[in-house]
């Protein structure tokens, strides 16, 4: 490897280099302690001294060093791994810059000539594969470092590298940690010692910061059952955050399909970088808290003052600047933050150079001042640009008629701040698809009503329409701690819509789709998938004692959503507690608004809620039990395990309450949901536990704990809501009211922020992927429990054999995702799908896991017999092979009678795993997910997997010459290399030619009258000329043979005569060779085979 010419002013320091060869201008260099001669106490000290100061020369102890004669100084040029390596550069200095130095009359400008030869091939190197790296020459050399030590494919891409210590025991090793996309790698070498490990991602359950008395803080990694600690980082909050984000990438990519799909910034596994993989976070993070869309990607940050009107003061904060939005957040306490879309900015003007400040104008009248921004002139011209503005001259007409309206109304703004009309929205008007929201048809608001409540509500009303005129209304409202205070007490009813669509950012995805979702509606009329039987079922189970859904206006709305998600999103498609979210925002919000809410619900606020396996909602669990431990520690006392309070809350989660609230208290939890988001649900579910703390300790059992709860929502009202008894909910418990006094939603709520409003977004976040690990890995793991569960009751393995099998098909599967995302490994993985259908193996993955474990060593990766195999025991020919089919075939190898070993080996030479066309191919591969389910064909298969009876040694058909030649070859192929081969190979000869002239002898039988010997020359010529191909195949045979001569049409053209064998005839003539039965009847040391195979699986995939 050619290496950036570095300075060396002694090239022997200390003795550790050897001289191997030099001229004029070069020398070549040897690691003292590395090749010949190496080793001894000499070797174990360079190796350590190189590991510890991370010195190339650890992988590469060969180098070349340029000097002139009349120097002391030397530049090492280059370095390699192997001596025939470094030779090849050297023999390149030689041939072609030998020669031209010569011409040169100063030491300068050779040196200068070298070192720009030497810059331009390290360019020319990494002009593709290390351009977007911070560091490409110090990131060549760790990259060398990390391929040499670990041995892994090419096609792993190192992400990044640190130095720190890991913990064997209470012993630290001091190495260096490579993080790769697929890999977490450590190695250490101390005197001698050599620490090499190697973690994939996909099989961590815990990734956390801890701290002890002994480590103050370290990186804690969890896999297989074994902690590994890594500490002594310099940078160890950016190294944890690059391990969590690589992390949540595999499982993403590899576990977690539809999440992945939806992110193409991290597409491509070999273009992972840490640049790529920080600007994603950013990105996520930006998203996250300003509820934009997936689309967005945070593009500049500029730190600013922002005037804020309504509170008369400059106000520090940051500008953060997306394809579509510009978007402002306070960094002094006071929570404001605002969120303008470019769709409303009509210009941009800039002030006087000493204020660094510029003035963003929108429709309706209203304008932003930024003050103290640096580089605002170019921040100007970007957001004229991203706006469609233009800045030239040409346009002077306009341009100042619109620059005159934009000074007066910033004059206006200075002058009179308290001015409204500065701040004050104007409603978009958006055609909505069908009518007004369900409550507004079914529970219209009498103007001239003057009870209490209806007071009450127009108070609330009045305090919105205040709160609007000094922030702002619409898009760009300010989102202060007083809006906060406002949700707390309360949304009236006729602004909930309107500020649902606000909080949650659907109001922008509306305006950017305009006529999407009537689209929609019609394509998916009409439409009948899976998805649809199970919205018509759940239809009038939604809010059923609400008036709206007990009409056909309110079913139709709801269908017509419910169905029209269900067609955007098919790898959601529908789940249960999606019908009664949509009930609730469909009486708040028109058709419209309710399926942008829907989507940004199930997209952005609740992600990987609403799919099969829930792993939103159990993650957010994990959150809920980790939360609970920290600020109710008496329920932890009381109640070790907290697995309890996951189950009974699920459902709190999953319908934001509106499951056990009555609908008129639950609607005030979905207000702080769309305003806060999940930190609002943790919140209130801590207070209920809170609330509840001194019955639940006194509780002796689960079913009483349920109870407990159960009674306390029953008694949850809202004394503010101005919704008639026929809308309210009916208390379950009413009869037992006496004993659990009624609780206020509002004050619930106020209490739950009072108690716990210091839980931070961030902390949930963290806490979030902290804990998805765990729950994805859970889930994997049980998925394995049943599947060996089921394949156990039918195979000698032992259940640790299963295990060891099930992760080395696991893995194997993986090993063809790691580097592509158009794997059919991959693309065929459906989590919904039943448990030993979830993990296949495509024809090349599995050829490549068989070689590993069969006992006989006659299937190399690439041999025909294994595409032979693989025909067999893909039993419905859609070309991929489940764990249970693979574990029936090993068992047979492994544990099988001689008679089920020979007929496994029998079958092989028949139809259809013998003469199929196209090796490899999927052949029916049906796309999963989509469509309706053919439950009878289920059914149907699962009959007949009942009623199949076992196959006795006569259902055989008999095997014709072609094919038993093949027979014999294979057998020849089995043997080859063991100890008995010579005995073996006459077995085989005796028992070929047995058969053969047994069949010659019983054609003559049938045939006594032939009216001439032709027919027994031709019999005689026939079985001569099988025995004669059947020697050669012997004498040719040699480890891992393919049998590429052996094709199925193999000595059709002997003669014209055919003969066949049954099965019965080949076991019993075989029977008569102890030699033979004897190498069948050989146990195998499965556990020993086992290991093999965990060590080799990826050192294959390396050596491909």
């Amino acid at each position: 490897m050619w290496l950036k010419p570095d300075e060396i002013l002694l090239k022997n320091a200390f003795k550790l280099w050897v001289t191997e060869d030099d001229n004029e201008y070069f020398v070549l260099q040897r690691r003292r302690g590395y090749g010949d001669g190496g080793g001894g106490l000499t070797g174990l000290l360079v190796g350590t001294l190189d590991t510890v100061l991370d010195s190339t020369s650890k992988v590469a102890p060969y180098r070349i060093l340029h000097h002139t004669p009349d120097s002391q100084v030397y530049w090492s040029i280059a370095c390699g791994v192997t001596k025939e390596e470094i030779v090849q550069h050297w023999e390149w200095l030689q041939q072609n810059i030998m020669r031209t130095l010569s011409v040169f009359d100063s030491s300068e400008d050779i040196t200068s000539f070298v070192q720009g030869k030497i810059r331009g091939l390290i360019a020319e190197e990494g002009k593709t594969s290390l351009v977007l790296e911070e560091d490409p020459e110090k990131f060549r050399e760790a990259l060398l470092r990390f391929e040499k030590w670990f041995e892994l494919p090419p096609m792993e891409k190192l992400v990044t590298y640190y130095s720190c210590s890991y913990w064997r025991g209470k012993v630290p090793c001091q190495g260096w940690l490579y993080l790769s996309t697929n890999f977490l790698c450590f190695y250490s070498y101390l005197l001698g010692a050599e620490v090499k490990l190697i973690i994939s991602w996909d099989e961590i359950w815990r990734l956390e910061k801890t701290s002890n008395v002994i480590l103050t803080e370290s990186i804690h990694v969890l896999a297989h059952g074994e902690d590994h600690y890594f500490s002594m980082l310099m940078h160890l909050n950016e190294t944890f955050v690059i391990m969590e984000q690589l992390a949540d990438y595999s499982v993403k990519r590899l576990f977690d399909k539809e999440s992945f799909q939806r992110e193409p910034a991290l597409s491509d596994p070999l273009q992972i970088t840490k640049r790529g993989l920080e600007a994603h976070a950013k990105s996520e993070q930006f998203r996250t808290f300003f509820r934009l869309p997936k689309e967005e990607n945070l593009l500049e940050v500029h730190e600013s003052f922002l005037w804020v009107p309504f509170s008369h003061f400059n106000t520090l904060g940051k500008i953060c600047l997306s394809e579509n939005y510009l978007c402002f957040a306070s960094q002094d306490g006071s929570q404001c933050h605002v969120i303008i879309p470019m769709r409303e900015v009509i210009n941009v003007e800039k002030s006087d150079a000493s204020s660094r400040s510029l003035t963003v104008c929108m429709r309706g009248k209203r304008a932003l001042r930024f003050s103290e921004v640096r580089g605002y002139q170019l921040l100007a011209n970007t957001i004229r640009s991203r706006c469609g503005i233009s800045a030239s001259p040409q346009h002077s007409a306009s341009s100042e008629a619109i620059r005159g309206e934009c000074q007066s109304l910033i004059n206006h703004f200075e002058d009179n701040p308290e001015d409204v009309t500065l701040m004050v929205g104007q409603k978009d008007s958006s055609k909505a698809v069908s009518t007004e929201a369900l409550m507004t048809v079914f529970h219209p608001q009498d103007v001239e009503n003057l009870e209490p409540k209806m007071l009450k509500e127009k108070m609330k009303e009045q305090s919105w329409n205040i709160h609007f005129s000094e922030y702002g209304r619409g898009t760009s409202m300010f989102f202060t701690r007083k809006t906060r205070d406002l949700i707390v007490r309360g949304v009236p009813e006729a602004l909930r819509g309107e500020l649902w669509m606000l909080f949650s950012g659907a109001v922008n995805d509306m305006a950017t789709h305009p006529g999407y979702y009537s689209d929609l509606v019609e394509q998916s009329l009409g439409t009948s998938t899976l998805a649809t039987d199970e919205i018509e079922r759940d239809l009038h189970r939604s809010l059923p004692e609400h008036p709206a859904f007990q009409s056909d206006t309110g079913i139709s709305a709801l269908r017509r959503v419910l169905t029209a998600y269900a067609y955007r999103n098919p790898k959601i498609g529908y789940c249960q507690a999606m019908n009664i979210l949509t009930s609730v925002l469909l009486l708040y919000a028109k058709e419209e608004e309710a399926f942008w809410l829907l989507v940004a619900v199930c997209e952005r606020m609740l992600p990987d809620y609403f799919n099969r396996r829930i792993i939103g909602a159990l993650v957010d669990q994990a959150v809920f039990e980790d939360l609970i431990r920290e600020n109710l520690p008496q329920l932890v006392e009381h109640m070790t395990d907290l697995s309890f309070f996951s189950s009974v809350s699920l459902s709190w989660f999953l319908t934001l309450f509106i499951s056990v609230l009555p609908i008129e208290s639950a609607v005030n939890v979905v207000d702080c949901f769309f305003y806060d988001g999940i930190k609002a649900i943790l919140q209130l579910g801590l207070t209920v536990l809170d609330y509840n703390l001194g019955a639940l300790i006194s509780c002796q059992d689960d079913a009483e704990a349920v109870t407990i709860l159960n009674k306390f929502f029953d008694s949850v009202t809202n004394k503010d809501s101005p919704l008639p008894s026929t809308v309210q909910q009916a208390s379950v418990g009413n009869n037992d009211r006496a004993s659990h006094p009624k609780v206020d939603i509002s004050e619930l709520i106020r209490e739950a922020y009072e108690k716990y409003g210091n839980i931070r977004t961030e902390e949930v976040e963290s806490s979030r992927k902290r804990n998805k690990l765990h729950v994805i890995q859970t889930l994997e793991d049980t998925t394995k429990q049943n599947v060996i569960r089921v394949v156990t009751q039918e195979v000698q393995f032992s259940a640790s054999h299963l295990d060891s099998i099930y992760n080395l098909f696991k893995r194997q599967h993986f090993l063809c995702c790691y580097w592509t995302m158009k794997s059919p490994a991959l693309l065929h993985h459906d989590p919904s799908l039943a448990y030993l259908e979830q993990y296949q193996l495509g024809f090349q993955q599995f050829s490549t896991l068989f070689s590993l474990l069969e006992p006989w060593a006659f299937c190399t990766s690439k041999s025909t017999l294994s595409l032979w195999v693989f025909r067999l025991i893909d039993e419905n020919q859609d070309g991929l092979v489940n764990f249970k089919e693979f574990c029936f075939a090993l068992d047979t190898l492994y544990s099988g009678s001689f008679t089920n070993k020979l007929k496994f080996l029998f079958k092989l030479h028949l139809p259809p795993a013998f003469d199929l066309p196209e090796e490899g191919v999927i052949r029916k591969s049906p796309e999963r997910g989509r469509g309706k389910v053919d439950l009878q064909a289920y059914l149907k298969q699962w009959q007949n997997e009942i009623l199949r009876k076992e196959e006795t040694i006569k259902d055989l058909p008999r095997i014709n010459q072609s094919q038993f030649i093949q027979f014999s070859k294979t057998l020849y192929n089995i043997f080859h290399g063991d100890p008995e081969e010579e005995s073996l190979y006459r077995a085989v000869a005796h028992v070929t030619s047995l058969l053969l002239r047994m069949e010659e002898v019983g054609r003559r039988l049938q045939e006594p009258s032939s009216p001439s010997g032709s027919t027994k020359s031709a019999d005689t010529a026939a079985a001569a000329t099988a025995e004669e191909e059947l020697s050669a195949g012997e004498a040719s045979t040699s480890p891992g043979s393919s049998g590429s001569r052996n094709s199925p049409d193999a000595g059709a053209d002997l003669t014209e005569t055919q003969w066949s064998f049954s099965f019965e005839q080949v076991l019993a003539s075989l029977l008569n060779e102890p030699t033979i039965v004897r190498f069948f009847e050989r146990p195998v040391d499965v556990h020993t085979k086992l290991g093999q195979a965990r060590v080799s699986q990826l050192k294959l995939k390396a050596n491909k």
